[in-house]
């Protein structure tokens, strides 16, 4: 098959022929449809700090995709050739506590779909059984080939309560678009997207954000008055990694709030631990989704009217990959399909 492959250290990736992959009496075989590109292949690609400490290649990359079944284990179940599927991304023990007790995103033994395992971008890719999860009929490809995200979108704006409440959005990259829509559909009253691009300003707009501002020229509490709020936000999440943005999210919030933190920093960042004290902060740390109620919750809202295709602002066929992780790369994007089926 071909498959997009970081075939050594260093920069890039090759579109070349590898084995397809094998499957046990557990695992199933998709032929992959729709593939989305995500920040963790931006740092694979372009072979940063971070990949050079987490990657070993050979690796074919990638973890967003939805595809179609095309053989399964002889153990497996539920399953069967045909089938429009994701994965989830994260391949869990299956043994310790956590697994054991039925909470599975904390397992502390989870190996990477296209970071540890052999990925998606790719024209097929294998998954064991208890990490497929099955479409409903007719769903657009595009938005199932971004469940993976999209539930990181859901983990983390669903983290808090936001019904009522005044939600602010630090960073508009395609995962704080999608949070902006889900904290929209869940009934937030205002929600501020914090966001320097202007592409991703507007997208986040057009996502169900009241006001989305530029941070180097806007003071949020000049955002508040505007808007009528008296104390502070009720709910922060953070989808940036940016220090100035974590800090003006503390500087900002409600007494009783909650900072939901997704957005990874590349740096050590100092926090005044006496604004969590005395503003009686609840701060929770985000990976990934839960295993799999978060799945289940991205499915029945977007069965019941949530839409998040116009963060999907870009497609290329798999053989234009280079153009299309340069289009991710520069950020005035959304999210970027590649179509595995040309």
């Amino acid at each position: 098959m071909l498959a997009l492959v970081k075939t050594a250290p260093g920069p890039g990736l090759s579109l070349t022929e590898v084995a397809d992959p094998l499957i046990g009496i557990n695992d199933v075989l998709i032929r992959v449809h729709k593939t989305g590109i995500c920040g963790t292949d931006l740092h694979i690609e372009s072979w940063d700090a971070w990949a050079q400490k987490t990657i070993k290649p050979p690796l074919v990359a990638g973890h967003e995709f939805v595809g179609e079944i095309v053989e399964v284990g002889s153990n497996v179940n539920d399953f069967g050739p045909g089938d429009i599927v994701s994965g989830e991304g994260h391949v869990t023990c299956g043994r310790c506590r956590h697994c054991m007790a039925g909470r599975r995103h904390l397992c502390a033994y989870t190996v990477g779909l296209g970071v540890g395992r052999d990925g998606c971008f790719a024209q097929y890719v294998s998954l064991p059984m208890t990490n497929i999860w099955h479409h409903w009929p007719g769903v657009d490809e595009d938005v199932a080939a971004i469940f993976d995200p999209f539930g990181n979108a859901v983990h983390t704006a669903l983290a808090f309560p936001v019904l009522g409440e005044d939600v602010l959005i630090t960073g508009a990259g395609p995962i704080g678009l999608m949070a902006t829509a889900v904290a929209r559909h869940a009934g937030a009253r205002f929600i501020v997207v914090s966001e320097p691009n202007p592409v991703r300003r507007d997208l986040a707009v057009r996502m169900g954000a009241t006001i989305a501002v530029d941070p180097r020229e806007r003071d949020l509490a000049d955002v508040q008055r505007k808007l009528g709020m008296v104390e502070g936000f009720d709910v922060a999440l953070e989808m940036s990694g940016a220090p100035a943005a974590i800090r003006a999210a503390m500087d900002n919030m409600a007494h009783g709030g909650s900072i939901a933190i997704l957005g990874i920093p590349t740096q050590d960042i100092s926090l005044d631990v006496n604004e969590i004290v005395f503003k009686l902060l609840t701060v929770r740390g985000i990976y990934g989704r839960e295993m799999y109620e978060t799945w289940y919750k991205m499915t029945v809202m977007l069965q019941s009217g949530l839409d998040i295709k116009p963060a999907i602002t870009h497609r290329f066929g798999f053989r234009d990959h280079e153009a299309a992780f340069a289009t991710a790369r520069s950020g005035d994007s959304g999210k970027v399909i590649l179509d595995w089926t040309a």
